[in-house]
């Protein structure tokens, strides 16, 4: 997490629509391999509030050089997204001043472990919290071994201590049950058809009120009936038209009412449901703070004769 720096943001532009999917680069780590994640719009939004935090009046982002405790080298300055600003110079964070803040603020909240001791974390405690949660809101395991960057399934299993061990044997029976009546063809490269298949599924993500954020590979649960659904993103743009929806199927229920249509009002009330929540999500998306920047692509300038990191639209 200490070495993301401002070049780990980047992008990919859908060829057919334009659209830009935000990713995440991780330089190789202690597997020495590269992963490339999506970018949720929650965590687009803390990158973005840390770029902005770090730009100089320039518009630049400090270069600071880290002590990698592990290799006992110096990396290069590198415009590092965890830095602080210490007297007329910038440094960056270290994993000691990062338990520092950790244990600092469970202090202050006054937490204690079942045994009435101080709560205590370390920084990979939250990797193990994070996986937790994951698996056990539905993530396969074998997914969650390809974010944590793990080499084998049996270490992102040793995770077990954290969450019950059935949940993990039940689902690695349901993988391996699985596979034995797939055929093995499938756990290969794939061909461009099938790459041209998945880009395919984020170019059909728009819809009339916002963006549909179900997974590739999946069908729709709702028969395209969107305002239902959990997992459709409400474009602020569209709120007009979702109020045209709520208004028109208060109008229905009425109607279905008088008419004594008794099991089409069920439908309706889950419908506008629906739509409300919809609305509301807009309202809480306008009211954040807009002082969100773009977050753009790093480029290298000369400044002085220093060397600074930028984006284009700085």
């Amino acid at each position: 997490m200490l070495e993301l720096s401002h070049h780990s943001i980047t992008e990919y532009r859908l060829p057919s629509t334009g659209e830009l999917v935000p990713l995440l680069q991780i330089a190789p780590s202690k597997t020495d391999t590269e992963r490339l994640l999506l970018v949720s719009p929650e965590l687009t939004d803390v990158l973005s509030a840390m770029v902005n935090r770090l730009r100089a009046p320039n518009g630049a982002i400090p270069l600071v050089a880290s002590y990698d405790i592990r290799e006992r080298v110096w990396n290069p300055p590198m415009p590092l997204l965890f830095q602080r600003s210490i007297g007329s110079e910038n440094r960056p964070f270290t994993p000691t001043a990062i338990r520092k803040l950790l244990i600092n603020a469970l202090a202050a909240t006054g937490l204690t472990d079942a045994g009435g001791d101080p709560l205590m974390f370390s920084p990979h405690d939250f990797r193990r919290i994070f996986v937790t949660d994951a698996i056990m809101s539905g993530l396969p395991p074998h997914i969650a071994q390809v974010i944590c960057g793990h080499k084998s399934i049996d270490t992102t299993m040793g995770y077990k201590a954290v969450y019950p061990a059935e949940a993990i044997e039940a689902h690695r029976a349901f993988i391996a049950r699985r596979r034995t009546t797939r055929p093995s063809e499938e756990y290969r490269t794939p061909t461009d058809q099938e790459w041209d298949s998945f880009l395919a599924h984020f170019e059909k993500r728009k819809v009339s009120v916002g963006t549909c954020a179900r997974a590739f590979g999946s069908p729709c649960v709702h028969e395209h009936a969107c305002v239902r659904c959990s997992l459709l993103r409400p474009d602020p743009a569209q709120r007009p038209r979702l109020e045209e929806i709520r208004d028109n199927l208060k109008a229905r229920i009425i109607e279905a009412k008088r008419e004594g249509w008794l099991g089409e009002v069920e439908g309706l009330q889950v419908s506008l449901t629906g739509a409300k929540d919809k609305i509301a999500q807009i309202d809480t998306a306008l009211q954040r703070p807009t002082g969100a920047v773009a977050l753009g692509m790093p480029a290298f300038t000369s400044l002085a004769g220093r060397t600074t990191s930028t984006s284009p639209q700085s």
